[in-house]
């Protein structure tokens, strides 16, 4: 069912750039980089082929930006040389299709690798000393690397890396916007969250103690690379990695209406981010929600009045009506797809065209050191030798 009478395929201005359509990819970590965290030349075509006859936004892959802020292998970091002049790489393809490209920068908190810490001479850190459920309890535990709480010092060192990391991003490796990963249960969306925030220093206790991490973030970032290049992700209703989400005490909406008041506050101060990306309850992480709370997300748009990328299951109706539903409902709503966007390097198209889509293979969604399951997908029409393409190891870029 073609899509391209609807609002999705009209053009839209976000921070500076005026993108030719409303679908965005949004971040899905693949874990495809090298084991330096270094890009590599697959990530580079994985992009590219997603950016041609496109003219939207991509924006990538949760990226560290130093190690210290939390490891997973093949995750991808912008801190040294090497890591930025690769990524450079990557977002000069990317524009050489006429599309635009986001880098999402996230710190992983509790939810990191406590062994790949301690084999770099890094601790596992977090707003408090909570492990989020007894296996990460017992990894931590055996690596010799259990959880400590960050120190007031540590807290202003990480706001710093957050804007060191979009200054390498945006001035650097010239990405069209950063994004804040402030969500999922990752460490800002610790911060904000009472369930993983016990502090009872100025970053804990109420909302605004508890939302002070975030909004430093955003204003050191904002003061790095200008308003107009920021984007960030919020998903108030996930129950993903511990997080209370929907199951809150304190209603997200109290609590995430109060960020999203401060954010608009700043915008209407001359300080308006890009984009707020908003996950919607249908998922959690990477996964559907079977029964998602019955919810009225709506109130988002009362306070934020800025441009909005809604993520969450959208393709997963016939006919796409909530798709529809959403992106007709206003002139500044964008739409995120994921998982479809994975299996389908030429999506824009396939949804312009009403082309059949081909279904994502989650198997192998975090697959690292092969292109299977990532340079494995065709356009419609067209056909891939799979053979030839799992031959090629990946290279890093630099």
């Amino acid at each position: 069912m073609s899509l391209a009478d609807t609002n999705l395929f009209k053009p839209i201005k976000v921070g500076g750039v005026t993108l030719k359509n409303r679908l965005v990819y949004p971040p899905t970590t693949r874990f495809r980089n090298g084991d330096d965290f270094v890009a590599t030349d697959s990530f580079l075509l994985y992009y590219k082929q997603r950016a041609a006859d496109n003219g939207g936004l991509l924006i990538v892959e949760a990226t560290a930006p130093a190690p210290g802020f939390g490891l997973y292998a093949n995750e991808p970091v912008i801190d040294n040389e090497r890591q930025v002049e690769a990524f450079r790489q990557v977002v000069e393809a990317v524009h050489s299709e006429g599309s635009f490209i986001s880098l999402q920068i996230w710190g992983l908190g509790r939810t990191a690798d406590a062994a790949l810490l301690k084999k770099n001479g890094l601790p596992l850190i977090a707003p408090s000393a909570i492990y989020y459920n007894e296996a990460t309890k017992k990894a931590a535990e055996e690596a010799g690397n259990p959880i400590r709480a960050l120190t007031i010092e540590e807290i202003h060192s990480f706001v710093k890396g957050f804007a060191d990391g979009a200054k390498k991003a945006i001035k650097v490796a010239k990405f069209d916007f950063i994004e804040i990963h402030a969500a999922h249960g990752y460490l800002v969306d610790q911060f904000t969250n009472a369930v993983s925030n016990t502090r009872t220093d100025e970053y804990g206790g109420s909302i605004e103690n508890r939302a002070r991490f975030l909004l430093e973030v955003v204003d050191a970032v904002t003061e790095a690379v200008g308003a107009e290049h920021v984007g960030i992700r919020l998903s108030p209703y996930a129950t993903f990695q511990g997080i209370e989400g929907v199951g809150a005490k304190i209603n997200p909406i109290v609590t995430y209406g109060y960020i999203l008041s401060e954010l608009e506050r700043r915008a209407k101060e001359g300080k308006r981010l890009a984009y707020l990306s908003f996950v919607e309850p249908r998922v959690s992480g990477p996964d559907d929600v079977s029964n998602p709370p019955k919810v009225d997300s709506s109130w988002v748009n009362e306070i934020w009045k800025g441009p909005i990328i809604r993520s969450g299951a959208f393709l997963h109706d016939e006919g796409y009506s909530e798709l529809r539903k959403f992106v007709g409902a206003d002139d500044r709503t964008l739409i995120g797809v994921s998982r479809y966007y994975t299996s389908n390097p030429d999506l824009a198209s396939r949804l312009r065209n009403g082309y059949p889509l081909t279904h994502y293979d989650r198997p192998t969604f975090y697959t690292s050191g092969t292109n299977r399951g990532y340079l494995t997908f065709a356009r419609y029409g067209e056909k891939i030798d799979e053979e030839k393409v799992l031959e090629k190891v990946p290279k890093v870029l630099a």
